[in-house]
Formats: structure tokens, sequence, C-alpha cells
């Protein structure tokens, strides 16, 4: 089943309209394309990036899922040291001389 921006936009996606998806500058989406981020293809005679339309699904859906582990990883971060470790805060070790 595809939905009508599957049939507007089709198949592959020129960086600009890429950029429009993703609230971002052309530039931006290239310098993602150009570090190996967001796969694409290179079409034409003069060499035109394409992004497949699967693939920008898939990368936002890769950046939804990192987001998520980073603010997990944050969280974890900032836990009570009770949890993790007991009650044992404030108790320090006496040595007997």
């Amino acid at each position: 089943m595809s939905d009508d921006s599957d049939d507007t936009l089709g198949r592959f996606l020129a960086l600009t309209d890429v950029a429009e998806v993703l609230s971002l500058t052309a530039g931006e989406v290239l310098a993602l394309v150009r570090s190996g981020e967001l796969p694409a293809i290179r079409l034409g005679s003069i060499g035109q990036w394409r992004v497949e339309q699967r693939v920008l699904e898939s990368f936002i859906a890769d950046k939804y899922d990192e987001s998520r582990r980073l603010a997990l990883w944050n969280e974890a971060q900032y836990a009570d040291v009770a949890e993790l470790f007991g009650d044992r805060r404030g108790q320090r070790r006496t040595s007997s001389t």
C-alpha cells in the first residue's frame, strides 16, 4: 500500500526535496550525503544526487531511535546513586589503627 505522498514525490527525491522534508538546507543535506550518513545515488549526465524515499524514511526512523537511546542514556546518568548501589550514601569506611 502507498499513500498520496508516495505518488506525488516519486521513488527518488532531489536533495532540495529531502531538505524540505527534514527542514534543512540543501547544503546540510549534501553534507549528510557526502559524509555517508544519508545514502544517495548520483544520476544523470551531470550526476545529480537522489535519495530513495524508503532510504529517507529509514534514515528518519534511525534518528528517532538514536534520540530515544540518547534520552535513556542521559536519564541513566542522572539516576539516583541509591537506586544503583542501595542506600549506602553517606556511609564512610573508617579505618582502625
